[in-house]
């Protein structure tokens, strides 16, 4: 009899991908300036550090918020007792508020129908349950997350298809690769009950367009399905073309309180617009009530603490200090990938054109030994281990093309970031001088062999000559 479920068991959570690994890798041997100058830079999670002066300076200005007072007065009490699942009415109000000036005040909110969650990660799985049986299946655009592997489908059973997206359109969506995809899950006898997108793209660092969000509207309207728009990164656009919400995009199409409306689900996190992924604060928004009301009840397993929520209802609400943050940020971010981008160049590696997110999306394939996953791997691990730097490999975030890499660039100095791309540099001019070096040997082997075939058929024709001579 086993003593343990099958969940508990089985090997379907994705920690064994090359994703986890590397950071596996890293904390082994973490960098460190002064302790640990050598070790492995982390170069494969997607958190920003750059504002957090704006955030403490905040908290310094704001001490109530800060020390749980009220007009003086301790609420220590009052928030450290149970609270309602459906969150605090003064937070959601702030959020929704805030999300909504990441778009340009373009689209509203309707605080009823946020569903707070610990995080992201949450979120996307109650929408899993919520939108989908065991057996049936969503359909994603490649690259993608590699969490997405076990938020959505490790404890919900739900199956994932991929949209297959290539270079040589920048991985864009297109109509051809949605009908594809949805062939392929209904030809492996999988009922699509939705897409899932991230806009801006995790791992490309790219806004969707809006040819490409209106192609999703009217794909997921003629299949009768949902469509989850995971836009935890909305506010990290930094430059043009600037971050478009598939609410905007509902509403210029007048489908305002359609059934389509009703089918478009919403994901957001502080996590990264903010800064806070230690917060633990998600969101899931739908125009759906029997969605609301069925992720609010499952919220329950994962709820974002009444400290935590008085705190950033506080500082979300205040105008003045949020609007000064999504700017600063953005420039922030803006100089920092410029930076990535810069010392990438300088090696002789080129990256995706992007305007948007944590990472970016880096092109390696003249690095690889051959045009193969394995020769991928190989040179994943090379960089991990001998150049010291923690990045995705495509693979992880099922890209179909070998030789693409995630690099993440906000989570760390700028100092930090320029030893990374020296490491990064020396690889590459150590990788070519080996290669000129092994050319150069079988070149100078072949004129050695070339010399001595040389000799033999000299010596063969001075030797018959001779013993023409002879006879």
């Amino acid at each position: 009899m086993k003593l343990l479920s099958r969940k508990a068991t089985c090997n379907s959570h994705g920690q064994d991908s090359s994703y986890f690994l590397g950071w596996q890798e890293y904390e082994k041997n973490p960098y460190d300036e002064v302790r640990n100058p050598t070790g492995i830079i982390q170069m494969g999670l997607a958190e920003s550090q750059l504002s957090f002066d704006l955030l403490e300076s905040w908290l310094a200005e704001n001490p109530d918020a800060s020390g749980f007072t009220r007009n003086g007065e301790s609420i220590f009490r009052e928030l450290a007792l149970f609270q309602d699942y459906h969150g605090l009415p003064a937070f959601k109000k702030a959020l929704a508020e805030f999300m909504e000036e990441i778009r340009g005040n373009k689209v509203t909110f309707d605080p009823r129908n946020l569903v707070l969650t610990a995080g992201a990660t949450s979120a996307n799985e109650t929408l899993a349950f919520c939108i989908a049986e065991p057996g049936e299946a969503f359909l994603l655009p490649t690259p993608y997350y590699p969490g997405f592997d076990r938020d959505l489908k490790w404890r919900t059973g739900v199956e994932i298809v991929p949209i297959q997206c290539t270079g040589s359109n920048g991985f864009r969506i297109t109509e051809s690769a949605l009908e594809d995809a949805y062939q392929l899950a209904r030809k492996q006898n999988l009922r699509v009950k939705g897409v899932l997108v991230t806009n801006p793209s995790n791992p490309l660092g790219t806004a969707l367009s809006r040819q490409e969000l209106n192609l999703l509207v009217s794909f997921i309207s003629a299949k009768n399905i949902h469509l989850i728009s995971d836009e935890i990164y909305s506010g990290t656009v930094f430059s043009s073309p600037s971050f478009v919400s598939v609410m905007e995009v509902l509403l210029e199409r007048n489908l305002a309180n359609t059934q389509v409306w009703n089918r478009v689900h919403l994901v957001y996190s502080l996590s990264k617009d903010l800064g806070l992924p230690g917060f633990r604060v998600g969101a899931i928004y739908s125009n759906d009530n029997t969605v609301v009301a069925a992720a609010t009840k499952m919220s329950s397993f994962g709820l974002v603490s009444s400290q935590t929520q008085y705190l950033l209802s506080a500082m979300l609400a205040d105008k003045k200090f949020t609007k000064h943050y999504i700017f600063e940020n953005q420039v922030r971010l803006q100089k920092r990938h410029a930076m990535l981008v810069r010392g990438l160049k300088n090696a002789g590696i080129s990256c995706l054109d992007s305007n948007a997110g944590l990472f970016c999306w880096v092109d390696m394939r003249h690095l690889l030994t051959s045009k193969s996953f394995d020769a991928e791997m190989e040179l994943w691990k090379k960089i991990v281990y001998q150049v010291g730097l923690n990045i995705s490999p495509g693979s992880s975030c099922h890209c179909a093309e070998p030789g693409w890499f995630r690099v993440c660039f906000a989570n760390m100095l700028e100092e930090t970031l320029d030893l990374a791309m020296q490491r990064i540099k020396d690889f590459v001019v150590s990788t070519a001088t080996k290669s000129s070096n092994t050319g150069r040997s079988h070149h100078l082997s072949s004129k050695y062999s070339a010399r001595k075939s040389l000799s033999k058929w000299v010596f063969r024709l001075s030797f018959h000559h001779d013993s023409e001579n002879e006879r």
